[in-house]
């Protein structure tokens, strides 16, 4: 899992922008499928057929994208402006190195004399090394969308940090799953979505529930830890497993998947631990009121640093998210 992780981290995708990942991933997912395409809004969507005549429609969704920034304006003397797109902060990303999606590199820095507690990216800028506005335009544009600079480093044991893990991880997470049930007589048909524009308001997961229909839908996404100082008192820590959401900002999740995932974990030893996110939002709500709507859920990996450069994870908390999502889509259905 971690050697397909670096390689889809490494590949830019802010929202909006997200065709280059979403062709890597489709390489890396095709050898498991027996269908791969890409909708209209540039879901990537594949399709594990059902072994029984009986079984219902799963949807797997994690999404692709990743916050960022875009060109906005160009100064004379080289510096360029930026807006967010997704939820960024300033003092989360100031003095980084950024990589732009044409290949340039600069560094984020305030304007002279900012407040950073106080700061916007109205107050920011891009250093590319240009001196003049023409030198700027030869290497990057008006629209070109840019991120912090990928990284991924292993601290110890199985512990990871850098970024884009949200929701690279989850990407990752959904090709284990498509990994593990190959080959394998699932009696439901499994549909595994990677979607765009999460960060920007879950606008990629809708249209695709809206296609598959599912009668069951789990996202797979990164979830707040409430194990680190000053951190909002919260069930979910860091290497305790995979985290079973109940609830968040945006979605109260079915009850009889979070019984039956609850009921998996414990049956086939899967550490897990349960999740109330108050604020904040996935894929799930989407899932779950789009058409005639569908029994949904979500796994969680606790995940320290959301939407910062340093974003940690345990593996193994991962692993369980795989394990546990594989399980959820071989058990034959049950009446809550």
């Amino acid at each position: 899992m971690v050697q397909e992780l670096k390689k889809i981290m490494h590949i830019q995708g802010v929202s909006g922008r997200e065709k280059p990942v979403m062709t890597e991933l489709a390489g890396l997912i095709r050898p498991y499928a027996d269908e791969v395409r890409t909708d209209a809004l540039g879901n990537l969507i594949a399709c594990q057929k059902g072994a029984s005549k009986s079984g219902k429609t799963v949807m797997l969704c994690a999404h692709a994208d990743e916050i960022g920034f875009i060109v906005t304006f160009i100064e004379k003397n080289g510096w360029i402006r930026i807006a967010p797109i997704g939820g960024l902060r300033p003092w989360n990303t100031l003095y980084r190195e950024v990589a732009f999606s044409g290949g340039t590199r600069g560094v984020i820095v305030p304007d002279v004399g900012q407040d950073v507690d106080n700061l916007s990216f109205e107050k920011c800028y891009v250093d590319i090394g240009a001196s003049t506005e023409k030198e700027a335009e030869r290497m990057v544009r008006i629209g070109e969308t840019l991120a912090v600079a990928p990284n991924l480093v292993r601290l110890r044991g199985t512990r990871y940090a850098g970024r884009p893990v949200d929701d690279r991880l989850g990407c990752a997470i959904l090709l284990e799953i498509a990994r593990n049930l190959s080959g394998k007589a699932c009696p439901h048909t499994v549909y595994y979505v990677c979607s765009v524009q999460e960060e920007v308001g879950c606008r990629g997961s809708g249209p695709a529930s809206f296609d598959i229909r599912p009668d069951y839908a789990l996202a797979f996404d990164v979830t707040g830890t409430g194990d680190v100082p000053g951190a909002t008192p919260m069930a979910c820590s860091v290497g305790k497993g995979a985290a079973v959401k109940i609830k968040d900002g945006s979605v109260i999740c079915h009850t009889e998947v979070v019984r039956r995932l609850r009921t998996l974990a414990s049956e086939r030893k899967i550490k897990y631990q349960d999740e109330i996110l108050l604020h904040g939002g996935t894929d799930t709500s989407m899932m779950q009121g789009t058409g005639m709507g569908s029994k949904a859920g979500a796994l969680s990996v606790p995940t320290r640093y959301i939407h910062s450069a340093v974003e940690l994870f345990d593996l193994k908390d991962a692993q369980a998210c795989a394990d546990l999502g594989a399980a959820f889509c071989m058990a034959p259905e049950q009446e809550d």
